[in-house]
């Protein structure tokens, strides 16, 4: 299969599963604890790991016991970090998410003393034999100057990114890439209440994507048409945690295939709903069969 370079951060997930969302200054019992690497990109990885793709992970380690536990589980997932940076005297990255069983949402706080990956990084990785580079929105100054390196170098090598949070500047990178997935966050964020909304106004000329959950997934193409595919939900939500980097890996698996933008919507559809129906990104690999 494919070789998929990403480029974002990786964390230690700490999940807690609570019956329901716990109210301020409230103590509730977690029905079910785990723990597992998480980050969007290389969650995204994970899964393309899992579809047969020659994944590789790009980003910064801290060199504590929790990067230790990190790349143990990026090299069991089949994901490749050997081109990571060693940030001497960092934290690791730690996600402490609830996942409230009554709705199948998750809630997120983030602690981070660790700092991004730089374009001189990036600059020293070889972009030979890849054939889909992947980007989270973030760092915009150095995510955008990547492109640019990236451009130079290989300059028929499909790149995309993916737009979660309103940072300043962000949308320079949708100029950028060839490929732009939009979060339901960011578009809420910008103050869109619907995904058509969002994409009719986005800036950049290629194809941008957008999930909404369980309206499904809506596709603008470069002529400025909009798509949309139903969802696949599964028999029950149970967990919902990497669900959009699922889908995001449904759409690199079949366009790096060749397969058509719809038919990419489609399989990210497909595997979003498949990752809502299980714990964890584990088995995702058999959800297109």
């Amino acid at each position: 299969m494919a070789a998929v370079l990403g480029v974002g951060i990786a964390t230690l997930d700490i999940i807690n599963t609570t019956e329901r969302y716990p109210a301020e200054d409230e103590e509730v019992r977690a029905l079910a604890q785990r723990v597992a690497r998480g980050g969007n990109a290389a969650n995204t990885l994970d899964v393309l790991a899992q579809l047969g793709h020659d994944s590789r992970w790009l980003g910064v380690l801290a060199d504590d016991a929790d990067a230790g536990r990190i790349q143990a589980a990026l090299a069991a997932q089949g994901v490749d970090d050997r081109r990571a940076r060693t940030s001497p005297g960092s934290r690791s990255p730690v996600s402490y998410i609830t996942a409230s069983r009554a709705t199948g949402s998750r809630t997120i706080v983030h602690y981070r003393d660790l700092p991004d990956l730089d374009a001189d990084d990036f600059a020293a990785v070889p972009l030979d034999g890849l054939a889909w580079l992947h980007f989270e929105g973030r760092n915009v100054a150095a995510t955008r100057a990547m492109i640019r390196d990236a451009r130079a170098r290989a300059p028929r090598l499909p790149v995309s990114v993916e737009i979660e949070k309103p940072r300043d500047g962000i949308e320079a990178l949708a100029e950028a890439a060839d490929v732009v997935v939009y979060a339901r966050a960011y578009a809420e964020a910008r103050g869109y209440g619907d995904p058509q909304a969002l994409l009719a106004a986005a800036p950049g000329g290629g194809l941008a994507f957008c999930a909404w959950g369980e309206a499904g997934g809506w596709l603008r193409t470069p002529d400025g048409a909009c798509h949309h595919e139903p969802a696949h939900p599964p028999p029950a939500v149970v967990d919902t945690v990497g669900a959009g980097d699922a889908f995001n890996a449904g759409l690199i698996h079949a366009l790096v295939r060749g397969e058509s933008p719809v038919a990419a919507l489609r399989c990210a559809n497909r595997l979003a709903g498949a990752k809502c129906g299980r714990i964890g990104l584990e088995g995702l690999g058999g959800a297109l069969a």
